[in-house]
């Protein structure tokens, strides 16, 4: 296995950006993720590195080598593809070992890299078998053995698991991580879910528009969102967004506001404007927020649409008269909604006024303008200066 670094990566159709300046490193053994909306990039990004598209700018190594323009069958690559292509006519011996056959290797070592290949993706006894016999999950275990039987450096997967119900995109998630781990391959994978991105990945790159948005572990992605757009697209449903302006006694939007010592928020000052971000599993109904050791003053709120989910409920929630609640209105991004996450069994009727709070440790802002991130927890930005508690401040 190698690693892969690219360099200020840049491709252009005509006037058309497709991917802009990208820079990053996959470790030897790594797998990351390439995750974002469609037209971000992601996919032309891969094909860069697969040799399939050449960048208009930029430089493409993998290992030690400059491969920018090697051809791809040079690179030490192998692609799984979303359209899995198999040859129909052919059963999956035939499938999995036609690239080798291409490259006339004997029939002992043909036979012993099939066998091997087909042992790690559980198919030691459908070899016989022709595509048309077999579930989708099986013959995407065809693809990828016909990658591994290859020995490739790096293995790319370009959304493999797209074309799967969703009972067994599960299951191939897990037997994806499995394959990782036993190969210690180094894995570069497209997707636009969310889920896929999240489970199997030790780190991901988050695109848009062409950029790289941040790359991080999962988690650190979903925690600490490097911007606005991370923020809201990283974690389903999105995180909830409220515009304000910083004053003297902290953070004022149309329907709350936030105690915090504003003089204490980097890159801004009293007066700015900016975005307070918080996910729906960190908002609570004031009842049940005795856990929290830091939550804000109450917010007053009507639930709208209760959505029961099974292991959850997620309730739409109006915080003003005014407040839209017509299809057009994503909640995520009106200040006049929010959108909360509760168990399932908590008693909650649409139209119910209920009161809210907020946990201070898990509230985001961001600049508005430039949508950097500013601060990740406001916990202590209440206490530097007056020494108060969170909830003396926010009272």
């Amino acid at each position: 296995m190698a690693r892969v670094r690219l360099e200020n990566i840049t491709k252009r159709y005509g006037e058309e950006t497709a991917v802009d300046g990208i820079s990053l490193e996959v470790e030897d053994g790594e797998f990351v993720t390439f995750v974002g909306p469609s037209g971000c990039g992601k996919s032309t990004t891969m094909e860069t590195v697969a040799g399939l598209t050449r960048p208009t700018e930029g430089r493409v190594y993998i290992g030690d080598d400059d491969v920018t323009d090697l051809a791809p069958k040079d690179r030490g690559v192998a692609m799984v593809f979303q359209n899995i292509a198999l040859f129909p006519h052919m059963d999956v011996y035939e499938n999995i070992s036609f690239g080798l056959r291409l490259r006339k290797y004997d029939d002992e070592e043909v036979r012993r890299r099939v066998e091997q290949a087909a042992d790690i993706v559980q198919l030691e006894d459908m070899l016989e078998r022709m595509p048309a016999e077999m579930s989708g999950g099986q013959q995407q275990r065809v693809g990828i053995a016909r990658a591994i039987v290859r020995n490739p450096d790096v293995f790319l997967m370009d959304e493999p698991l797209a074309n799967l119900d969703a009972k067994l995109r599960v299951h191939m998630r897990t037997e994806l991580q499995r394959l990782h781990r036993e190969l210690d391959a180094t894995v570069i994978y497209v997707t636009h879910d969310q889920a896929e991105a999240m489970t199997m990945s030790n780190r991901i790159a988050v695109l848009n528009d062409g950029t790289l948005q941040q790359i991080a572990p999962p988690l650190v992605c979903y925690n600490e969102p490097t911007n606005l757009f991370v923020a809201g697209f990283i974690g389903s449903p999105s995180m909830n967004f409220a515009d304000g302006t910083l004053t003297e006694d902290g953070l004022e939007t149309n329907n709350f506001t936030v105690a915090l010592d504003a003089t204490q928020v980097p890159g801004v000052t009293v007066g700015d404007d900016v975005t307070l971000g918080i996910r729906p599993e960190d908002v609570y109904l004031t009842r049940d927020a005795d856990s929290l050791a830091a939550p804000t003053a109450t917010i007053t709120a009507r639930s709208d649409v209760l959505e029961p989910m099974g292991d959850e409920m997620f309730v739409y929630l109006l915080l003003s008269e005014r407040a839209d609640s017509s299809m057009e209105q994503d909640p995520s991004t009106s200040s006049d909604q929010l959108l909360m996450s509760v168990s399932p069994d908590t008693a909650i009727e649409a139209g119910q006024e209920l009161e809210l709070v907020l946990d201070r440790s898990k509230i985001h802002l961001f600049e508005t303008e430039t949508s950097d991130a500013l601060v990740h927890g406001v916990t202590d930005l209440s206490q530097r200066e007056s020494g108060t508690t969170p909830t003396e401040a926010d009272s």
